[in-house]
């Protein structure tokens, strides 16, 4: 429908991916506003370009993911700036309910510095590691959609995800946090 050009259609689009282009582009900036505009950029190059998704090189959310890797890639080589990542919050469900009655503001402010100790710590990673890492654990990629995304062998996705995993464990190690 929105290949028809029907409003609706594309508001619903909209909504239901803005969190997940807002959360990939948070993650390679570190900075909220970047995000955001950022993401606005992702949906109108999605606008501008949907007449060429074809459903037969992968589902729609791998091919927005691929556009908005793609975006965030210009927008690492216009800036030069090492991209940051976004902290823990989106891969640990109870820390994505900021609201939640049950966190006290001992528990919120132990999560919030964790957040912060780990977006340092994935900071430190070579952005292939980081990104590879960053799809699969944080956005929950399959192996063959982020192959699709980074276009390399899924082997070198593998490889990738695995020294990333590596390299983050030492640096949070180094940093004073070992796994619970």
């Amino acid at each position: 429908m929105c290949l028809r050009g029907e409003g609706p259609a594309w508001e619903e689009l909209v909504k239901r991916h803005t969190r997940r282009v807002y959360n990939l582009c948070y993650r390679f900036t570190g900075n909220a506003s970047e995000a955001e505009d950022l993401s606005q950029e992702v949906f109108l190059r999605i606008y501008r370009t949907l007449a060429s998704y074809q459903a037969a090189y992968g589902g729609f959310p791998t091919w927005l993911t691929r556009v908005t890797r793609n975006l965030l890639v210009d927008h690492y080589r216009r800036t030069r700036r090492d991209r940051l990542t976004d902290s823990i919050e989106d891969k640990l469900p109870q820390l994505e309910e900021k609201h939640s009655a049950g966190r006290t503001p001992d528990r919120q402010a132990l999560d919030k510095e964790l957040s912060a100790q780990v977006q340092q710590a994935l900071a430190q990673l070579s952005p292939e590691l980081r990104e590879a890492v960053i799809l699969r654990d944080l956005q929950g990629l399959e192996y063959g959609e982020i192959r699709l995304v980074l276009e390399v062998p899924e082997g070198t996705v593998k490889s990738r995800i695995n020294r990333g995993r590596i390299e983050l464990a030492r640096v949070l190690e180094s940093m004073g946090l070992r796994p619970a």
